[in-house]
């Protein structure tokens, strides 16, 4: 009797492909296999094993070969791969070859490099307060929103402590690849061996052992960047995303998921509770804080003391240069007492804001509706989003005023008449 199945490629088109299984060949679902696809020889992702191919095929190629003896993708993960076609506008096939780990052959695991273990301290009040929030529920999304230094990890140690008591798996996310090691060390005393590492600096191999590892059951906790967020955690109970606002939570190729968004979906389906945390959240959870979607949990001290730095807003419509007179005033003081002044200049160009000083009024992209950079170089008016470029007003005639309207001059400024700096 002949065995078809259905294949996902990882190409943009969303569709499945059928083929038939020779009788040699064991293919699971869930699996990957290497199948031709016109003249190229590529690897799918077994998606389904239909009893019959569709009607009207006229002719259906043969599978060459199976990859994987072990599924690579479960029930819930193939969902969670769907929900990922739906909402990024991306093939089946992309989101799966997304997701999984790309090694062909299961080599050893990712051995956790050994040193002294982390410290543990007692938990402070409001590192307590925020345990005992997050561990009183099975589910839910709570936000850590604790300046630098308020014991935030600490918090996730405990409130992962107590999902695996209960028997559930944890995902931990970081934005950075060289953080997951910090990170380990805090949690490889407490599991060992029961914890797994999922990044892109892993060899394939090693990536395909670790998820075969999680498959298996044999990992209680996953530590990684953006696409551990995918990992086919047995029993999820708790996922972590430490410093949320950070933008490599966000795929830059197709899909370009969010990992915030993935978990979020992922916490509310499988009934887990979702702990993010900063010093400094993005403006999408502070929302959400707001709207009472994610519980704010407050860490407003750090442990070691001090007080915290004053800050102070300086509107530069009413200042005469690129730098504020409080500013100057400040940097002067500090090398009067003896001390040294850093200036961090987080921008491209010469300047960032081109304005005017009387209205306010600023140059912005007639595509983006953001503000164009001034490149002294070039003498450009620059979006850094979209690359269009203009060259800056130089000096508004009274009658280019009075003709255009104020309104006008700030829907369209392409449009206004220009005159030459001679003519002031």
């Amino acid at each position: 009797m002949d065995r078809y199945v259905e294949l996902a490629f990882n190409l943009p088109v969303k569709r499945q492909f059928t083929y038939r299984v020779p009788s040699r060949i064991e293919v699971p679902v869930g699996g990957r296999v290497s199948a031709p696809f016109g003249s190229r020889l590529l690897t799918g992702v077994v998606v389904s094993a239909p009893v019959a191919p569709p009607e009207g095929l006229a002719e259906i190629r043969e599978v060459r070969r199976a990859i994987d003896h072990k599924v690579l993708v479960d029930g819930a993960t193939l969902d969670l791969a769907r929900w990922m076609s739906r909402m990024y506008m991306c093939s089946l096939g992309e989101a799966l070859f997304a997701m999984i780990p790309g090694g062909r052959r299961e080599g050893e695991p990712y051995e956790i490099p050994f040193e002294e273990d982390a410290s543990e301290h007692e938990l402070a009040p409001q590192q307590s307060d925020a345990v005992r929030a997050v561990t009183s529920t099975r589910n839910g999304s709570f936000y850590l929103f604790g300046v630098t230094g308020s014991g935030k990890t600490e918090v996730y140690l405990h409130a992962a402590r107590d999902a695996t008591a209960r028997g559930e798996g944890v995902i931990y996310l970081v934005p950075e690849i060289s953080l997951t090691h910090q990170v380990v060390r805090v949690f490889r005393k407490a599991y060992g061996r029961r914890l797994a590492v999922l990044h892109s600096s892993l060899t394939p191999s090693q990536r395909l052992a670790e998820w075969l590892r999680i498959m298996d059951g044999e990992v209680d906790v996953v530590i990684g960047a953006r696409s551990a967020v995918f990992a086919p955690v047995r029993s999820l109970g708790l996922i972590v995303i430490d410093e949320e606002q950070e933008g490599a939570y966000k795929s830059s190729t197709t899909p370009r998921y969010h990992a915030r968004q993935v978990a979020m979906y992922r916490a509310a389906r499988e009934k887990a509770r979702l702990l993010m945390g900063s010093a400094t959240p993005s403006l999408e959870a502070y929302h959400f804080m707001g709207e009472g979607k994610f519980l704010s949990l407050r860490m407003p001290r750090r442990l070691s003391g001090g007080q915290m730095p004053s800050v102070e807003i300086v509107d530069m419509r009413r200042q005469n240069g690129p730098l504020s007179q409080t500013m100057m005033d400040a940097i002067s003081r500090t090398a009067s007492e003896g001390h040294q002044t850093i200036l961090f200049l987080n921008r491209r160009g010469f300047s960032y804001l081109f304005h005017c000083r009387s209205c306010g009024y600023e140059m912005a992209c007639s595509h983006c509706s953001v503000a164009l950079t001034y490149h002294k170089e070039r003498n450009r008016m620059v979006c850094h989003y979209c690359g269009s470029s203009a060259e800056p007003i130089a000096v508004l005639s009274t009658w280019a005023i009075r003709a255009s309207g104020r309104k006008e001059l700030r829907k369209n400024w392409l449009a206004i008449f220009r005159v030459s700096p001679s003519a002031e």
